[in-house]
């Protein structure tokens, strides 16, 4: 798991150096694989405005040769503007370069990120002046690849037109950040996500921590009872199979621009987190996944039939999921229907049929707790691997559907001008979490050294269990009752619980002695007649 710090750092403020923080997620049983520093190598790169171009023809394919105001007065400001609507670039108001470009994604009067020579690119890159196609190139125009922003390398980096001529691009794209690269066990599912890693940074160093999956600090807030819609009626959903499902959300919005494009900060938190930026909808539904660690589903509500169904596939029906590939379903695996049948498989990946596209501007979320076995049997039995799957098969916190369609619902309200439906569908299903008895020696038994009342109560506190005692709840004799958080599915016996206050007060104070060895007992019988 890549954890952007900065990220990070929005979750808990007053977090110390990075260093510090993986030296705490060591010493809380993590596996910190990493540490990556980006974009702290890049200068000299400013922000310019194509004045003009023409092409220039080579043997293998057509470069232009463009005019590149670094500086001085723009169209914007009151300058001269040239016939075909640009800045005239002999006005003799600002720096103007001679760039040759081998991209063809940008007009006249387009915002660029120009690197000048001198400059510094990441992995040390330096940039020169040089003669190239019978132009002297006085610099170079740069691609989102070629700033570490991403993997996009198919044209140059165009910034919105508002982006101020001449600054730094360094600093107004804050592209120098640190990634942690964690190794998550399989029984930790809820680190699969800044949310989760956040809370455990939060408790190694005593900070608050805003819970970005709970609002108002309730466990279970958002929902509305058991199998019934919360709010008014939403999109028409049928759960024939709650045990295979025993959450699903459905939210619905319209009006979704098909031309918006994800913002530069987030495309490069998410590249920093290793996802390629798509388009805003699928970005939004992988900063959600990323950020609290619940997979969402978009699907383009023009292409939905009827209702959607949850249900185990029928002996013969196939799927063409994203990867274009016609899978044969079988009667155990968990799919999402319509009228015209599967659409999806659940919890790992979404189906051809129901796709969004670049023209989709109505979408239907989804937002589920799938079986982790269901989901993982699926998974092996297609070789489909996916990050939802990923999440689904370690366990997803059951009790954060309606929270993350509701985030993914704001950041497409706010990226890509979309109206939500006032209708929310809450499907729910969830069994009660099952309390856990633990006898309050129990962790120095285990252990081998003593942890106060008080202190086991604080570290179950801490990892978000809700703690009662089983008689008064003064003494150290009382049987606390302890029920998990609904995102620690691996809490389920008491050594699962004293393993999380061991590790939360340190496997290095865990007194360290040798095995006292047994009395010798001279030679056997067997022995002695060998012997003689």
């Amino acid at each position: 798991m890549l954890i952007v710090m900065s990220w990070l750092r929005e979750h808990v403020p007053g977090l110390p150096p990075t260093r510090a923080v993986a030296d705490a997620l060591v010493r809380a049983g993590f596996e910190v694989e990493g540490l990556h520093t980006v974009g702290g190598d890049v200068s000299g790169v400013v922000v310019g405005e194509i004045v003009g171009f023409e092409p220039v023809e080579t043997k293998k394919k057509t470069v232009r040769w463009c005019q590149v105001r670094v500086a001085g007065p723009t169209a914007s400001d009151g300058g001269p503007t040239a016939p075909d609507g640009g800045t005239d670039a002999s006005d003799g108001g600002g720096d103007v370069r001679g760039v040759i470009c081998g991209a063809l994604n940008f007009a006249v009067g387009d915002r660029v990120a120009v690197a000048l020579p001198g400059a510094v690119l990441p992995g040390g890159f330096a940039i020169t002046a040089r003669k190239t196609y019978g132009h002297l190139s006085d610099g170079m125009i740069c691609s989102a690849r070629e700033l570490g922003l991403g993997e996009d390398h198919d044209g140059i980096l165009v910034l919105p037109p508002s982006t101020p001529l001449g600054a730094d691009v360094a600093s107004l794209l804050e592209l120098a950040d640190e990634v942690l690269d964690i190794a998550i066990t399989p029984d930790r599912g809820y680190a699969l996500s800044v949310r989760g890693i956040a809370r455990e940074a939060a408790i190694a160093f005593g900070l608050p921590f805003d819970d970005p999956g709970r609002p108002g600090g309730a466990l279970d807030s958002e929902a509305d009872g058991a199998g019934t819609s919360a709010g008014a009626p939403g999109y028409p959903v049928v759960v024939a199979d709650a045990a295979g499902c025993d959450r699903y959300v459905a939210r619905v919005v319209t009006g979704v621009d098909a031309a918006a494009v994800t913002p530069t900060g987030w495309a490069r938190r998410l590249a920093l987190s290793g996802t390629r930026s798509i388009s805003v909808p699928v970005d939004v539904t992988n900063a959600v996944l990323l950020g609290l660690g619940q997979p969402l589903h978009a699907f383009d509500r023009a292409k939905l039939t009827g209702p959607i169904v949850v249900r185990r596939a029928t002996s013969g029906e196939t799927l063409r999921t994203l990867d274009d590939v016609d899978r044969v379903l079988d009667p155990e695996d968990l799919v999402i229907a319509d009228d015209s049948g599967p659409i999806a498989l659940a919890g790992v990946m979404g189906g051809a049929s129901t796709e969004i596209s670049a023209t989709t501007t109505d979408i239907v979320l989804e937002a589920a707790h799938f079986d982790p076995v269901s989901v993982a049997r699926t998974a092996r039995r297609h070789r489909l691997s996916s990050e939802a799957s990923r999440r689904f098969e370690r366990g997803v916190d059951p009790a954060l559907p309606a929270v993350a369609a509701a985030a993914a619902v704001d950041l497409l309200v706010a990226l890509a001008g979309a109206t939500p439906d006032p209708g929310v569908t809450d499907l729910d299903h969830r069994p009660a979490i099952p309390a856990v008895p633990l006898p309050p020696g129990e962790a120095q038994r285990l252990a081998g050294r003593p942890y106060p009342l008080q202190t086991v109560l604080h570290r179950l506190t801490d990892i978000g269990c809700i703690v009662s005692a089983d008689g008064a709840g003064e003494t150290a004799e009382d049987v606390l009752v302890v029920v998990p958080p609904p995102w620690r599915p691996d809490l389920t016996r008491p050594a699962d619980l004293v393993e999380e206050i061991v590790r939360l007060e340190g496997y290095d104070t865990i007194p360290v002695t040798l095995p006292r060895l047994p009395a010798g007992r001279g030679l056997t019988a067997a022995q002695r007649r060998r012997r003689a």
